[in-house]
């Protein structure tokens, strides 16, 4: 059995350790999203499988006998393609998805479907933190008339900031509270938007925004794929256990 792990999360780091440890044979698949990704400490490949017939094709002449998906909240489109085409070839599949967030005492949040409502909230002439990655940055065109947009990302962007207001942040997580509090005070952040992703590391910025009082915009999950699915390592590891 050869396992296709698709990685790119924290949890997906713990499973690929694991895997690696029990000498279970396994490849991990990152998108390439990030250009010096952490190691998995399995053999890894790069880069889209080249659409539904590339991936199909990887399957088979890779000899994948099931496939763990341990991709982003918000990788819809990978996870829904991937859990329909194993189901048509008759692949194990599991998805693996962390709990959402949930507002707690003091959280002030305004819950949107999508990027581009942001605009009807956010006053003008408001500093607007984005922890929503560069490729969702275009979503946020009308938000950045009258707004200061502080997008932040792992590498170094490729072309200018592409709004006359605003700055790319470089950074690489993990963020400690400290220092959500320390940059959102420096930027005098008024606004964060951010996606549902869930977990515990990233809820470090949330927890930040309370204590700041700084509103938080929160951009819902995307349906996901109608498969099996389990919320955490231990649960994955167990159904690879059962293959």
């Amino acid at each position: 059995m050869t396992l296709l792990l698709l990685a790119g999360t924290a949890e997906a780091k713990r499973i690929a350790r694991d895997l690696a440890a029990q000498g279970r044979p396994a490849v991990a698949s990152l998108a390439g999203a990030t250009r010096a990704p952490h190691p998995t400490g399995l053999p890894t490949r790069t880069g889209g499988f080249g659409g539904e017939a590339g991936f199909r094709r990887y399957v088979h002449e890779a000899g994948i006998s099931a496939v763990l998906d341990a991709t982003h909240p918000f990788a819809q489109r990978i996870s829904c393609r991937t859990a329909r085409i194993c189901k048509e070839l008759g692949l194990p599949y599991l998805q693996v998805l962390r709990s959402a967030w949930t507002p707690e005492s003091g959280d002030d949040w305004v819950m949107l479907d999508h990027e581009e409502d942001a605009a009807g909230h956010i006053p003008q002439g408001a500093t607007v933190f984005l922890a929503t990655g560069r490729q969702t940055l275009p979503r946020f065109a009308n938000l950045s008339r009258g707004r200061r947009l502080i997008c932040r990302q792992i590498d170094p962007p490729d072309t200018p900031f592409p709004f006359s207001e605003g700055d790319f942040l470089i950074g690489r997580p993990p963020f400690s509270v400290e220092d959500e509090i320390e940059t959102f005070t420096r930027h005098q952040v008024d606004w964060l938007i951010v996606k549902n992703a869930g977990g515990e590391t990233p809820r470090s910025k949330l927890i930040a925004a309370r204590r700041l009082g700084i509103r938080v915009v929160m951009l819902n999950r995307p349906p996901q794929p109608d498969a099996l699915r389990v919320e955490t390592v231990e649960q994955a590891l167990d159904w690879v256990e059962a293959l």
